[in-house]
């Protein structure tokens, strides 16, 4: 990131005029896709921000998961009913970027007189929601990037000091745990397309897709058979074939989280955004820490992709509710409002001036907020390349979906590697060619 500047030292937003204050209160909705225990701390956000003004009400209504929210507000926009905000995920950002039902997030605050320092948000989460040429379409949100998590206990009995840095000390590690006597060194679940496969095709500076994985273009093909996930899913694979990676899932009867908390995996891969709920659920004896996730040796790293949502505003809204809008973007980029998320979610925080003030506060110094930076570290670990600034590829989380499939045929049906990356390869490109016939002569932002 380059030439950061933090408008003041309290905030990266500075409101330039004063708006008329309503003659009546505004309401206006924003749909989120978080449910159980991150929903209510959504509607605790929402109700810190209705509290702390009184031109505007927010009425924040859970879709329940990402797909719904997605679905729900393409359709609700059909029958003009759609909310004034709404969550995206982050494989759903070049849905909403086609679909023109958007006002751009810069528009929006340079119109209702904020100013903005774009530049002040993470490079690593700015690239995801931005158009090629690097104009943020959406606001970040509730972001993450995915870590390693270890069993300290278990490090220190195998004689390792310190985390692995290369997937070749994770294999010594694991290898080792093994003939201590663990029966689960590495927790997998297929599942998690997000870290195992799109996390390491980043750091590894290696493309999902051509056309910078599809920022250059809806034409973009499928390239994954022809990189180093190969020779990552040989691994895999061979691990879980010798007992040192073991199957976790709802499926199998325990999660790989579960089976990491309450110590019956030693290593498991997941978001940052679990750091908090590891902290809560670890059982008693267990001890933990977490680290960016491994290279192979002799790779340069790059840095790694953001999960998680960015906050759209609608079209077909009047003038006050876009008032509203901009207003609660302004409250939810202040420093403690990030502290606040960052606190009781995991999630990280998105600017720079938010991360500064929460080291300056000392919220990274001890547990149970220690390792939390770790993500931030990888987020910023390289300024993003062609291959790590993001997937701007359609339908992907339909792409993201066979993903699963192909890694559950290679350990579970035996399936070679080779012949199920490029059948995989094969299936993305039919999904991608029909994506690219619904917006045929579409041309991305």
């Amino acid at each position: 990131m380059t030439n950061i500047k933090l408008l003041t030292a309290a905030s990266s937003l500075t409101l330039l005029a004063l708006a008329t204050p309503a003659l009546a209160q505004t309401k206006f909705e924003f749909w989120y896709g978080l449910s159980g225990d991150l929903s209510e701390r959504v509607q605790d956000m929402c109700k810190g921000f209705n509290e702390s003004q009184s031109d505007y009400e927010i009425v924040c209504v859970s879709q329940e998961n990402y797909d719904n929210t997605l679905q729900n507000t393409i359709a609700a926009y059909r029958a003009n009913k759609q909310p004034t905000v709404t969550q995206i995920f982050d494989a759903g950002t070049l849905d909403l970027m086609l679909s023109g039902a958007y006002v751009p997030v810069r528009q929006l605050m340079e119109e209702n007189g904020y100013q903005i320092d774009w530049d002040n948000y993470l490079s690593g989460i700015a690239s995801y929601f931005s158009t090629s040429k690097g104009e943020m379409l959406s606001l970040p949100f509730n972001n993450s990037t995915a870590v390693i998590y270890y069993n300290t206990d278990a490090l220190e009995k195998v004689g390792f000091e310190g985390t692995p840095k290369t997937w070749e000390e994770v294999e010594t590690v694991a290898r080792a745990m093994k003939e201590a006597g663990y029966e689960c060194p590495i927790a997998f679940d297929p599942s998690g397309a997000w870290q195992w496969f799109e996390q390491f095709s980043a750091i590894h500076n290696q493309p999902i897709a051509t056309k910078g994985n599809g920022f250059g273009g809806l034409d973009a093909e499928m390239v994954v058979s022809q990189g180093k996930f190969v020779d990552q899913l040989t691994w895999i694979k061979k691990m879980y074939d010798e007992g040192i990676i073991v199957h976790k899932s709802k499926d199998a009867g325990e999660t790989a989280n579960d089976a990491f908390v309450n110590g019956h995996c030693q290593i498991t891969s997941s978001s940052i955004a679990d750091h908090g709920t590891f902290g809560k659920q670890a059982a008693e004896g267990v001890h933990w820490t977490d680290a960016m996730l491994p290279i192979w040796e002799g790779t340069e790293r790059t840095n790694s992709l953001v999960g998680g949502a960015s906050l759209w505003t609608l079209k077909g809204k009047s003038e006050e509710e876009y008032k509203g809008a901009a207003a609660f973007f302004n409250y939810l980029a202040q420093p403690e409002q990030a502290q606040t998320w960052s606190t009781i979610t995991g999630y990280v925080p998105v600017t720079m001036a938010g991360f500064e003030a929460m080291k300056a506060n000392g919220f990274y110094d001890e547990a149970p907020y220690k390792g939390r930076e770790v993500a931030i570290e990888s987020l910023t670990f390289t300024p993003p390349t062609e291959n790590s600034r993001g997937i701007r590829l359609g339908s992907y989380a339909s792409i993201r979906a066979e993903m699963v499939k192909t890694m559950q045929d290679v350990l579970f049906n035996d399936r070679p590697v080779l012949e199920a990356l490029q059948a995989f390869d094969a299936k993305g490109n039919e999904i991608l060619r029909r994506f690219e016939q619904t917006y045929k002569g579409a041309q991305l932002p």
